[in-house]
């Protein structure tokens, strides 16, 4: 125990940390290309037509993983927010704010495939539903803690100011995943469930998976990605930032 320890305030530390993101985002960007490229082409040209949308249908390969990237990005954000904290390292603080960009993104993604989706099988863009609602008020959650990241000029400061509003927007993850059980929502319910298994078809579900997986590794690689910027940002007057710019 005291070596896992030992081992994670050494890789906590920016100096270590930067070659290890540097090594890791490659593999993870190349993952995630050869990922999305399978379950494009499962969801897109090989599963069946649904028999109630269509082929319409297909825009949820994007929009469900979108979803849940959205969510599971943020609660990652909240888990870095926590150790920040909890043990008070500076890399806790730079990869939340290198998670933010990439959970807008999907939050955005979300909502706007799921306009796609809505207009043909509601007949609109928008309807103030309670998972509509609550996707949205993430999103804004997340442009609110880039915005408030960015206005304080000093790094400590607004990472614990950042910290604090994810660990609070974090009580939102749980309302969008279980709106459409605890409210009457226009909002289907989950295709996928851990205890009642699918209702999709066999192709369908792999390639809402692979997917999945591959927005999962984009995440990863993204986030490993710009951390690396924000080291650099943040640590450039030490002297191995130096050395690793020369």
């Amino acid at each position: 125990m005291e070596h896992l320890r030992i081992r994670w305030f050494q890789w906590a530390a920016p100096q270590s940390f930067y070659p290890l993101a540097g090594r890791l985002w490659p593999w993870f960007a190349a993952l995630a290309a050869a990922l999305a490229l399978a379950g494009l082409y499962l969801g897109f040209f090989v599963a069946p037509t649904d028999f109630q949308q269509g082929e319409g249908y297909r825009i949820i390969f994007v929009h469900v993983p979108a979803s849940w990237m959205s969510m599971v990005i943020y609660l990652a954000m909240a888990f870095w927010a926590f150790l920040g904290f909890t043990f008070n390292t500076r890399i806790s603080g730079m990869m939340t704010q290198a998670l933010a960009p990439t959970g807008a993104m999907f939050t955005f993604l979300s909502l706007w495939t799921g306009a796609l989706w809505g207009k043909p099988m509601w007949g609109t863009w928008w309807v103030w539903d309670a998972r509509l609602t609550s996707e949205l008020i993430l999103f804004f959650l997340y442009m609110g803690y880039i915005a408030l990241t960015s206005a304080i000029d000093d790094p400590r400061r607004a990472d614990r100011a950042g910290g604090l509003l994810a660990l609070v927007g974090a009580v939102n993850v749980p309302i969008i995943y279980f709106s459409v059980k605890w409210w009457n929502t226009l909002h289907q319910g989950a295709s996928i469930s851990v205890t009642k298994g699918s209702t999709m078809a066999q192709t369908m579900l792999w390639a809402m998976l692979l997917m999945a997986l591959a927005f999962w590794a984009y995440s990863i690689a993204m986030a490993l990605y710009r951390v690396r910027g924000i080291i650099l940002q943040r640590e450039r007057h030490t002297r191995w930032v130096r050395e690793v710019v020369a």
